[in-house]
């Protein structure tokens, strides 16, 4: 009973050590991805370089114009030791047909994007900014603190 079982057992593990994985991942062939920018077939270009030291480059393009790219190194020292810093990029077309097309810094200070698609803050309304250079030009001299009436006549 046993060697039947253990017989089962070594024939679905070469089953399924030998099963193929490519239409999970879309770059196989038969299937993948489906839908706008669907491709079945290897990126047209790809490199990964880890230098073992911290170091590190990559970069993708697909044959459907989806292209990546991205290097960082340990520079900045963190809490925890040296940070990675990285710099890169990445572009695809949207399905209404707008080339996108991002950069992006990454290090201690956060991630720092940049791209024409990106949403930007309305101007900052006149009156605002009026006051915020009165508030610039007379500080208080009470620290901040609230005091109720203190400027009020009635």
């Amino acid at each position: 009973m046993s060697s039947v079982f253990l017989l089962i057992s070594a024939v679905l593990v070469t089953l399924a050590s030998s099963a193929r994985l490519d239409h999970l991942t879309g770059f196989g062939g038969g299937g993948g991805f489906s839908g706008a920018g669907a491709y079945s077939g290897p990126p047209a270009h790809f490199e990964n370089v880890n230098n073992g030291d911290g170091t590190y480059r990559f970069s993708y393009d697909t044959p459907t114009g989806i292209s990546a790219h991205e290097s960082g190194s340990p520079r900045a020292s963190g809490p925890e030791g040296p940070a990675v810093t990285a710099e890169g990029g990445f572009s695809y077309r949207a399905p209404d047909g707008q080339q996108i097309s991002l950069s992006y810094t990454a290090d201690e200070n956060g991630f720092h994007p940049t791209g024409s698609h990106i949403p930007t803050p309305p101007p900052i309304p006149e009156a605002i900014l009026r006051s915020l250079e009165y508030n610039r030009q007379h500080p208080s001299s009470d620290n901040g603190a609230y005091n109720a009436g203190r400027n009020y006549r009635y």
